[in-house]
């Protein structure tokens, strides 16, 4: 085994010394971090994506984590991650209510980089009172249920993930919505103070599956029977001819309101505070 993955996670809190900051060092850490997040921008597209891996690694000082669902993005960041050894945590975000092919992929991705992955559950306290007051499938009630049952479920084992490390790694790509497209290559999070690099912001999915499909890549049988985005499986399903990308998650809602708050603010802002845009 990898000995910077692992299936089960001591949480501690900042160290004292990084909560008490003084304001003029939080400033200057906030430049630094805006700085490195555009010089991380300026290079992307000159560089295949071991490259850029590597280059996050490089370049962000501490800890670094990649969060995956298994989707077809993730399993290509995973694969750059995992073939160079690179000394960044892979975490996932076990909901409870993730597709049997989800697990399936999962458990394949470990057998053939011989990782485990660090698993962030929901709190289960939590789960039984939004159960209790909704209802098995009550998210579908309303926006704001939809947005409780993802905050509990996902946000908040995200925030535990993220506790501490400098920097954030995701499988997001700007043609994948409208939303997504307003985000950029790297920034600085203020609400989370860490370094958030999306490596894949410029790349299509033909280009992923690609990627995926030259280095033999493990990936979701879903994504054959057209399920194109994949999360819980009661708040997703397949799409049809024509239709978006993410149209398959949580389809009974309008379109703009299809975010889980983990790469957005709670209003559905784009949640950054400075970023390097390309």
């Amino acid at each position: 085994m990898n000995d910077f993955t692992q299936n089960k996670v001591q949480e501690t809190p900042p160290p004292e010394s990084a909560r008490c900051r003084a304001p003029a060092a939080m400033e200057t850490d906030v430049s630094r971090s805006i700085a490195v997040a555009a010089g991380l921008a300026q290079q992307f597209a000159e560089l295949d994506l071991f490259q850029r891996l590597a280059a996050i690694r490089a370049q962000i000082p501490g800890g670094l984590v990649f969060t995956t669902s298994f989707g077809l993005e993730d399993q290509a960041i995973a694969h750059a991650i995992f073939a160079q050894a690179l000394a960044i945590k892979v975490a996932t975000l076990d909901t409870g209510r993730l597709f049997p092919e989800t697990h399936e992929v999962w458990a394949e991705t470990e057998r053939r980089y011989g990782v485990r992955m660090r698993v962030f559950a929901p709190e289960r306290k939590r789960v039984e009172t939004l159960v209790a007051e909704q209802g098995i499938d009550g998210f579908r009630s309303s926006v704001a249920a939809r947005k409780s049952c993802c905050a509990i479920r996902k946000v908040a084992p995200l925030a535990r993930a993220l506790a501490g490390v400098a920097g954030w790694i995701t499988g997001i790509r700007a043609d994948q919505s409208a939303n997504r497209a307003g985000l950029s290559f790297a920034s600085f999070d203020a609400q989370r103070d860490l370094i958030k690099v999306n490596p894949l912001f410029d790349w299509t999915r033909e280009q992923a599956a690609e990627f995926v499909q030259a280095h033999r890549v493990p990936y979701n049988a879903l994504h054959g029977r057209g399920f194109l985005s994949i999360g819980c499986a009661p708040c997703t399903r397949a799409i049809g001819p024509g239709e978006p990308e993410r149209a398959g998650r949580w389809w009974w809602e309008q379109a703009e309101k299809k975010e889980c708050r983990l790469h957005f603010a709670p209003d559905d802002r784009v949640g950054r505070a400075s970023a390097a845009q390309t």
